[in-house]
């Protein structure tokens, strides 16, 4: 059991700003070089800006933990949202996938349904809406709140710094209601699929691979999965695919380790194909080179192959890929350092340069934010969903802003 990763990303569980709908705020971008730095000057005539229009929390009840929300558009242009909810805080052993839909461009949601609560803590959620209608939605499970928590509450039980008697007790009854053979047993890497919209789900299958905002769909039909196996002993990080709709998933090739990297420290990849055919695959790292920056490589072939793992000279993870209706590739990622936040950057070559940074929302305290995901609205708007605990706010909660490129 894989344990050690999880560290990287109980960041600092710290406090946040308090969630306001600000007057539309304006920013511009400059395209930055893969060998430049991020903020250095350019002379781009014309560069667009990201206009705010509003940002709000749109989950619902403030007595739970929401984290790693992924949102999509469907063809309908109905809007899907999928987070890990139920839950006491980031590690914990309560968590769920649940959903909201929004048929009004993310003006309201729906009330929250719970799509899959298994035996041990269901993770980040992603989802896809495939070409022939099919609602594909993942997660992963995981242990990591018995050596981050539970042994520790134990061994303070009944001192001054130890939890309640109650609150521990719920701990273990969840946890004890499976042998330690059985809960090994409910880790992996998961996909639930819907044929109807959303409304009927099958029994949740495992899909190789996992990343926090799921497979995409290609240009030539086949669903491609970039992500991490994340509870085998050789851990490959790499791509599989699916040429039945998501019901059945083939390992298709492993992403080459950069040298002087573990591939160990390679985690939560996400994929895009962009408008010549090229797939980009970022990558958020943990390896002493480029530590915390998100990396990026490339394949012209489909996925058959993959360049090694390179520097985009981006600080800030793990990110999120969409392709822009004009052809341009979209990166949203988190901002954990100050200022806080949410921010995303443009390419218009194909991914092979990316704009300086534009700021989505810079008004965070602490690190236990991100994971934003993208989609475009009708007549070009945006609408981008990340997970944060904010300052008036004990546990972290949902976060939207609808946002445009302007010029």
């Amino acid at each position: 059991m894989r344990l050690k990763s999880f560290s990287r990303r109980t960041l600092g569980l710290g406090v946040f700003a308090a969630a306001t709908s600000p007057a539309a705020s304006t920013l511009s971008w400059s395209p930055v070089s893969l060998g430049q730095e991020p903020d250095a000057p350019t002379d781009r005539v014309n560069a667009p800006t990201a206009r705010v229009h509003s940002t709000r929390v749109i989950s619902r009840d403030d007595g739970y933990y929401c984290g790693w929300p992924t949102v999509t558009r469907r063809s309908n242009g109905q809007l899907i949202l999928v987070w890990s909810g139920g839950r006491e805080q980031h590690v914990c052993p309560f968590g769920r996938v649940d959903t909201m839909k929004s048929d009004d461009e993310g003006k309201t949601w729906s009330w929250p349904r719970t799509l899959l609560d298994g035996a041990i803590d269901d993770r980040d959620a992603g989802v896809l809406e495939t070409a022939n209608g099919s609602l594909l939605v993942t997660t992963f499970t995981s242990l990591a709140y018995v050596d981050y928590e539970l042994k520790k509450a134990i061994r303070e039980q009944g001192t001054e710094q130890g939890w309640s008697d109650s609150r521990l007790s719920n701990w273990l009854a969840v946890h004890e209601r499976l042998s330690e053979k059985q809960r090994q047993g409910e880790l992996g890497q998961w996909m639930i699929r819907s044929t109807d919209g959303g409304t009927t789900w099958s029994e949740r299958y495992p899909s190789i691979v996992n990343s926090p905002h799921g497979p995409i769909q290609l240009s030539d039909g086949r669903l491609l999965y970039a992500g991490v196996k994340l509870w085998d002993p050789d851990r490959k990080v790499g791509v599989c695919q699916s040429i039945d709709d998501g019901q059945n998933w083939t390992w298709l090739a492993e992403i080459p380790t950069r040298p002087g990297d573990d591939s160990k420290n390679y985690h939560e990849l996400h994929a895009v194909e962009a408008a010549d055919g090229t797939i980009v695959v970022q990558i958020r790292n943990h390896n002493r080179m480029n530590h915390s920056e998100t990396l990026q490589c490339e394949s012209k072939d489909g996925g058959k192959t993959w360049t090694q793992p390179h520097s985009i000279n981006i600080w800030g993870l793990p990110s999120h890929l969409l392709r822009l209706s004009d052809g341009r590739l979209l990166m949203s990622y988190g901002y954990r350092r100050s200022p806080f936040g949410i921010q995303v950057r443009l390419s218009e070559d194909f991914g092979e340069s990316w704009s300086k940074s534009l700021t989505i929302a810079s008004d965070g305290v602490g690190g236990d934010l991100g994971y934003p995901s993208t989609v475009e609205l009708s007549g070009g708007r945006l609408l981008t969903v990340w997970y944060e605990r904010m300052k008036l706010s004990p546990k972290a909660v949902l976060r939207q802003a609808e946002w445009s490129i302007e010029y």
